[in-house]
């Protein structure tokens, strides 16, 4: 008999997201890539929005977070507002931590990054008030956990040590493109939340889905730390 309802849709989803080595969801780069990456010089503005754009509709960890970021948000203009502060604090750490060449373990980085995911889920499951009284301030940890995301992908381009020749319009394409990949992205994600919260079940399984959203987290935070401790 199939087994069907989102139980089985969530453990399915964190089998997967266990079963995938550490490089894959640290920013993973197709080996296809990487090696055009560090091969090429000069000005290829399309490639490299192309790149960004891949790299963010693959991305796991963007995606989690993007999902647990509009969860709760009914308003446009509430969610363009949000998308647009984590969209800025990734643009800066991506171009900041390229050109300065400032570079700490992708591993760490993307352990932060899973604590993102983690974090917002238990903001969408009230968990903070509960706790401590108080609700932190949503747009400023937006903005911070986006200056994460970007500084973990500022790594991976670091680590390839792509070529000073076109460096810095190749980064702006390859942010363009991110920011391309993170329209398409979220357009897709606020189809499947539209439809779902017209749906009855919306409020029978919000819970758990922020809960599984939490336990992905930390599914990532884990394998990340197992990688810094065991590979680096």
């Amino acid at each position: 008999m199939m087994i069907r309802g989102p139980r089985f849709v969530i453990a399915a989803a964190l089998a997967a997201l266990a079963g995938f080595p550490g490089s894959a969801l640290a920013h993973g780069v197709a080996a296809g890539d990487k090696g055009y990456l560090q091969e090429v010089s000069g000005v290829l503005l399309i490639p490299f929005v192309y790149l960004g754009a891949k790299h963010m509709v693959t991305g796991y960890d963007h995606l989690l977070f993007l999902f647990g970021l509009i969860f709760f948000l009914y308003r446009l203009k509430d969610v363009g507002l949000y998308v647009t502060l984590f969209a800025i604090g990734h643009s800066a750490t991506l171009l900041i931590g390229v050109l300065t060449g400032v570079s700490v373990s992708s591993y760490l980085v993307d352990a932060i990054i899973g604590l993102s995911v983690v974090y917002k889920a238990l903001d969408n499951l009230g968990a903070f008030r509960t706790w401590f009284g108080h609700q932190p301030n949503t747009r400023a940890a937006t903005l911070i956990f986006g200056l994460c995301h970007g500084f973990g992908l500022a790594t991976k381009i670091l680590d390839f040590e792509v070529s000073p020749d076109g460096l810095v319009p190749n980064l702006i394409a390859f942010n363009v493109g991110v920011e391309i990949g993170q329209l398409l992205a979220l357009s897709a994600i606020l189809a499947v939340m539209v439809h779902w919260r017209r749906a009855a079940s919306f409020g029978r399984h919000a819970w758990t889905a922020n809960v599984a959203l939490m336990s992905a987290g930390f599914v990532l935070m884990g394998v990340q730390l197992t990688g810094y401790f065991l590979l680096e």
